[in-house]
């Protein structure tokens, strides 16, 4: 199984940014503990602050990976082009946040994503990517 991890804006300060909502790992040590706990995944893992180049990722690995994890963090919020990339590839995608949104700002309350995606999980800290590859292992 081959599995991409996809994380937006800011989300290569996990560890240093408001560590009271984010924790403190950095997600490269937290994807290092994902590779150990799943050892039969391939997987690949991408982050990028440009909406573009997050397109060009989905669209890269939305066609021949089981499954596609996609934190897009504000783009979240305000990205029709990433939706749409989303809804054009075949494979599955799962949205994914490590707050929860619902509890945050007004605007973090809106997906361009979520309509598109297979499934959503937020609230649960980085454990959420957990969650999302063990979605795939059961479907």
């Amino acid at each position: 199984m081959k599995i991409c991890i996809i994380n937006g804006p800011n989300l290569n300060l996990l560890g240093k940014r408001e560590p009271e909502v984010y924790g403190s790992l950095t997600f490269e040590e937290y994807f290092t503990s994902l590779q150990i706990k799943f050892p039969s995944i391939a997987f690949s893992y991408y982050q990028s602050n440009i909406e573009g180049e997050l397109i060009n990722k989905i669209q890269e690995f939305g066609f021949d990976y089981d499954g596609i994890i996609l934190n897009a963090g504000a783009y979240t919020h305000t990205s029709v082009g990433i939706g749409d990339a989303v809804k054009a590839v075949t494979t599955p995608v799962i949205e994914v946040h490590i707050s929860n949104t619902y509890s945050r700002e007004s605007f973090r309350h809106q997906s361009y994503i979520s309509g598109n995606a297979k499934g959503v999980i937020l609230g649960f800290g980085l454990n959420s990517y957990e969650l999302a590859v063990q979605s795939f292992l059961i479907s």
